[in-house]
């Protein structure tokens, strides 16, 4: 499954001409949240409770720069996107290796639909800007 006919599936794409590949779909950064607080996971799910978090701030490195960039250390965040999915079939979520060659990562993960998804940030930390392009849906059995 190519990423044209991925867009079928994707709202919110913020340049087609460049997210579209013959492989899949570039997915964009729109926000970063740190977690603040624990949430609950129990067994039988009458505990549930979501973490807190917070938006982690971005910087602009010029006063006229329009996006600015999260300047993450290590540690572990959640990663929202600009685009929403939302798929009959199971997609694969992947980070694009732009990402995972700077040391960080999130989980490949098998969706229908997105949310916001953990990344781990290595000892030395990671600059993202705004918008940047961080994971890649793919059919599932693409490679």
């Amino acid at each position: 499954m190519s990423g044209e006919e991925l867009i079928e599936d994707v709202e919110g794409i913020v340049h087609e001409e460049t997210q579209v590949t013959e492989r899949g779909l570039d997915l964009t950064l729109a926000a970063v949240h740190d977690v603040e607080e624990p949430g609950r996971v129990d067994f039988g799910g009458d505990e549930l409770d979501a973490a807190t978090t917070r938006p982690h701030e971005t910087e602009r490195r010029n006063a006229e720069d329009d996006y600015g960039w999260w300047r993450l250390e290590a540690g572990q965040y959640l990663a929202e996107f600009n685009e929403r999915v939302s798929a009959d079939e199971s997609l694969r979520l992947q980070t694009r290796a732009a990402v995972r060659e700077r040391g960080a990562f999130h989980p490949t993960l098998f969706v229908r639909e997105i949310e916001r998804v953990p990344l781990s940030v290595p000892t030395g930390g990671i600059h993202l800007k705004e918008n940047a392009r961080i994971s890649t849906l793919l059919a599932p059995s693409d490679g």
